[in-house]
């Protein structure tokens, strides 16, 4: 489950156990009850423990830059932009960060594997949770985007498409931050998650948002909430809410509660990465990432 002592450090490997004892799904359904509360007092008590922990936190940029104006603790979380803070770089074949995050892998599909740490890889027919679907990216490019409690929460389109395909995938509920990423072998394969997959002017494109610990639900635009903790397990499940839907570059597409992972794959060959991103690079949604050739 866990990866050699020389390719993780011994409190990567500490938190990872951890983490493997927790009542993961527990723990996740507890937080979803918690982020919707209405009390007052609850849901106040609840945003400023969030505001103390996490200062990187900018109001200034909500809709709604008092944080107690909300509802509940996931409106406040899930919190909408000002128009206009996000503008889209490049043209139309460029793709661009669906997300506020920070770059933790990219690279080309390789036989059918995506790098998720030194030393580690995992598969696109396992992320995908389609064999066939994963065929289409051979040779393309990958994108992993790690979303901070502190990041904005909303996951926007990379580039415009046509859904043709969205499944929600059951699995664990590791935490997605680097020190996980570095122990837990396969972990964004193994992550409860849903797939979003497109046909593009660039050819196939698929955005998978990937549950981890505490992230109460993935919602999408089309299906609503995707995955309401009694919802939880079962297998593989194919959603036709939504299916041949077109979204421009930029649209919203979903949100998560608390923080999670965005993996990109783009299926074209000639794709080139912007030299300005790597590994550990702060990313805003709508900064060109990738152009095709």
């Amino acid at each position: 489950m866990t990866v050699p002592a020389d390719e993780a450090g011994a409190s990567d490997r500490a938190f990872a156990l951890l983490q493997e004892l927790l009542p993961q799904q527990l723990l996740s359904r507890g937080m979803h009850r918690l982020a919707r509360s209405t009390t007052p007092a609850l849901r106040n008590a609840t945003i400023r423990a969030v505001l103390r922990a996490y200062p990187q936190i900018d109001l200034s940029e909500a809709v709604e830059p008092n944080p107690f104006a909300y509802p509940s603790f996931n409106a406040f979380f899930t919190r909408a932009l000002r128009p206009g803070l996000r503008p889209l770089e490049g043209g139309e074949r460029a793709v661009v960060s669906p997300v506020d995050g920070t770059m933790s892998q990219l690279g080309v599909v390789r036989e059918g594997r995506l790098l998720q740490a030194k030393g580690m890889h995992y598969t696109a027919a396992a992320l995908l949770a389609d064999e066939a679907a994963a065929r289409r990216y051979e040779g393309g490019g990958f994108a992993c985007i790690y979303l901070a409690p502190y990041n904005y929460h909303r996951i926007h389109m990379p580039l415009a498409g046509r859904l043709t395909a969205t499944r929600y995938v059951p699995g664990q509920l590791y935490s997605v931050n680097a020190a996980t990423a570095r122990t837990v072998t396969g972990l964004f394969a193994r992550n409860e998650r849903v797939v979003c997959e497109f046909d593009t002017a660039l050819g196939p494109l698929a955005v998978v948002l990937v549950g981890a610990l505490f992230v109460g639900s993935i919602e999408t635009v089309f299906a609503g909430e995707v995955n309401p903790p009694p919802a939880r397990g079962g297998g593989v499940r194919t959603l036709e809410a939504g299916r041949g839907t077109e979204f421009e570059r930029g649209a919203e597409l979903g949100r998560f509660n608390m923080g999670s992972t965005v993996v990109l794959l783009v299926g074209h060959e000639a794709l080139r990465f912007n030299e300005r991103f790597g590994p550990g690079s702060t990313l805003r949604l709508g900064q060109a990432l990738a152009r095709a050739e």
